[in-house]
């Protein structure tokens, strides 16, 4: 295959041009430590290489020699929450497959946290001082201009059960256990194009089947005690109330797995340090994981991934 040649004058003024997005990214991003180290947060740095990623049936991560590089430095931080570190963030590069779009890159940076005691209650607040924090580094908090619309970051944030929005938006209660294709078409399709545009949304109580690394809901076990955040149409974050018993882990990792091999996904190794943490215990917690280069695309007005990192 004939290698593709680039021009190095049109590489270069394609970097010049987007000079002021990526200065405005550095304040973005200097915001964030600001808030994360003034809410008593330690700063942390994981490995990129892992030997051990999670099990997702949706997400394939990247082969790099005999290790993998990380989707999400999720498992490793959780082993710090687990050996006493209680309030953590990272900013890391974060990798995986099959993933480019104008909302997509297969190499993209993620900000990821865990406060031990904390509730999906405290992980809505920690992403309304986030992006509160990014957009008065930019200097235009409270309201930001996004395509045809005006965002107000003004808490509160709208907020809606995912039954709920289901329901008004696809006509349809996907209950505890939905047919993942089907659920997550009508995501895509009906329900996030029809989420308010005038504030951030907080999607919350995913189906248990679809729980991940998350604990259920104790009052409803039907429910899983995730969310994630709207704004503008692009999902920034993901987060859940962790599940802190190892062998529902345990479990739940077998049945992803499952689901990989009969799909004809490549099995990955068990992190058995990650669920040995968990055995020997790990406090209630709470983590989320929010994709910074949305976040930078949201606060400047962009709408290609690629507009927001110097080299796409």
């Amino acid at each position: 295959m004939k290698e593709l040649q680039l021009d190095p004058s049109t590489i270069s003024l394609a970097l010049q041009r987007k000079r002021p997005v990526l200065e405005a990214r550095a304040r973005i991003f200097a915001g964030i430590r600001r808030y994360f180290e003034r809410e008593g947060f330690l700063e942390v740095s994981t490995p990129i290489r892992i030997l051990a990623p999670a099990p997702e049936f949706n997400i394939d991560t990247e082969p790099c020699g005999d290790h993998f590089l990380i989707a999400s430095p999720e498992l490793q931080m959780k082993r710090m929450v687990a050996a006493g570190y209680h309030r953590i963030f990272q900013i890391t590069r974060c990798f995986r497959q099959g993933e480019r779009g104008e909302r997509h890159l297969p190499e993209f940076t993620m900000l990821e946290w865990y406060e031990v005691g904390a509730t999906m209650e405290t992980l809505k607040s920690r992403c309304q001082g986030i992006l509160q924090a990014g957009a008065e580094a930019l200097e235009i908090y409270p309201t930001i201009p996004f395509g045809e619309s005006v965002i107000s970051l003004e808490p509160p944030w709208h907020s809606l059960e995912v039954q709920d929005a289901f329901l008004q938006f696809a006509g349809w209660r996907p209950g505890p256990a939905p047919d993942p294709l089907q659920f997550d078409m009508d995501l895509v399709d009906k329900v996030e194009p029809a989420l308010p545009l005038d504030k951030p949304v907080f999607l919350c109580g995913y189906p248990a089947s679809m729980a991940s690394l998350a604990r259920l809901d104790e009052s409803n076990s039907e429910r899983a005690l995730r969310l994630e955040l709207y704004a503008a149409g692009l999902e920034l974050a993901n987060g859940f109330e962790e599940l802190t018993d190892e062998s529902m882990q345990r479990e739940r990792f077998k049945e992803e797995e499952a689901m990989r091999r009969n799909a004809g996904k490549p099995a990955y190794p068990t992190d058995e340090q990650f669920l040995t943490a968990l055995r020997h215990g790990m406090p209630a917690c709470a983590g989320m994981a929010m994709g910074l280069d949305r976040v930078v695309m949201l606060l400047t007005n962009r709408k290609n991934i690629g507009d927001v990192v110097a080299f796409s």
